[in-house]
């Protein structure tokens, strides 16, 4: 008995000291790893990516200031532009840039008046009917380089170096800024600004501006002697709030932003608080989700009379066209109600037509049926 319990004792003895020394193995091998773990949760993004190449940086780095840098050299005659203002651009701004019942004219309400002063004297007139692109631009680098990344509609950033020159040519011809024979280049677009009818329309704001010492936003806080009162500079009247038709109907499928329902009163601040903002500046909406309309109305919740007209071609065919071309197709409402719910290309043209996801396959449907019926 007394052999049996010292053995067991020894037993236990080594056991306890087993355990010991895996523990502390154990602790070392975790000592050894502490550093490289430390590292790795200092920096987690450490190994990840990489640096760009130039020729990446340059893909993205292609704005134009108004100073005219990070304009690329080329050149594009006004007979070139009309060319392909006639195969891109015409659809959707009409023939001489007056547009149509979607987009907003392009050319129009400029005098050579205006070219010669810099001053767009119907921006002062309160009763003019619509604001046109050559009556607002002030920098022809802006004209250039919205049509060099966003056009056209459905192909952005597809047009080449010359063919944006050529464009942005003429739409200046159109507006009678340069002659029909004229050739707009890098080397000579500086001293067509000169000659843009709104070039001298902006105007400085003095309160934004530094005029001594440090700027505001580096001053010290205002715990006294406050303004209560301020003076709204500028504001959008209400006659041309919907002067270029309602905006939440004519915003791309794709993105944040949407436009606001001009439809509608605007939203005033109120009196005893006024902002320096415009009075009636447009606060984004969501699109409408249709539910149990009928279909004329679920038309217009969903977008669809942004493109299309009963009987006129906008962007996309008139819905008499449709019924026409799919009178006597017996799969007509089974197809048009998938196209509508997951958009379709290239049946009527270039000009894609989105995908409308927020529609119920029975609203889809009713849309369709509402379309082939004549309405």
């Amino acid at each position: 008995m007394k052999q049996g319990a010292k053995a067991f004792r020894l037993i236990a003895v080594a056991t306890v000291f087993a355990c010991q020394l895996m523990v502390g193995c154990v602790l070392a091998f975790m000592t050894l790893l502490e550093p490289a773990h430390a590292q790795t949760n200092a920096k987690p993004w450490a190994s990840l990516g990489r640096a760009a190449t130039p020729a990446e940086v340059a893909a993205w780095d292609i704005d134009v200031r108004a100073d005219f840098k990070g304009l690329p050299a080329g050149r594009g005659s006004v007979a070139k532009g009309q060319e392909v203002w006639e195969a891109q651009c015409e659809s959707c701004h009409g023939t001489f840039g007056e547009s149509n019942e979607v987009f907003t004219p392009i050319v129009g309400g400029t005098s050579k008046k205006d070219i010669e002063t810099g001053r767009v004297a119907a921006l002062q007139r309160g009763d003019y009917p619509q604001r046109t692109t050559l009556m607002k631009v002030s920098q022809l680098s802006t004209l250039w380089d919205y049509i060099n990344r966003a056009m056209p509609w459905n192909a952005p950033k597809s047009l080449s170096v010359e063919e944006v020159y050529a464009v942005t040519a003429y739409i200046l011809h159109l507006g009678d800024i340069v002659p029909a024979d004229f050739v707009l280049s890098d080397k000579n677009i500086a001293q067509v600004q000169q000659r843009l009818p709104n070039r001298n329309g902006k105007v400085r704001y003095e309160p934004m501006w530094v005029k001594s010492g440090k700027p505001d936003v580096q001053g010290s806080l205002c715990m006294s002697g406050c303004a209560t009162e301020l003076d709204i500079r500028s504001f959008l009247p209400d006659y041309a709030r919907n002067a270029h038709g309602n905006l939440a109907e004519q915003h791309r499928a794709v993105g944040p932003v949407r436009g606001a329902d001009t439809t509608r009163a605007a939203l005033s601040p109120a009196p005893s608080m006024p902002v320096m903002v415009a009075a009636s500046t447009p606060t984004p909406t969501a699109t409408p989700k249709p539910s149990g309309k009928p279909p004329a109305e679920l038309a217009k919740a969903s977008n669809c009379t942004a493109c299309h007209a009963q009987a006129a071609r906008l962007l996309g065919p008139s819905f008499k066209d449709i019924a026409a071309r799919y009178k006597s197709d017996p799969q007509a409402e089974d197809k048009l109600t998938l196209k509508v719910r997951n958009g379709a290309q290239g049946v009527w043209g270039a000009i894609p037509m989105p995908a409308n996801p927020a529609l119920k396959e029975e609203e889809a449907r009713s849309l369709v049926r509402w379309i082939l019926g004549g309405l």
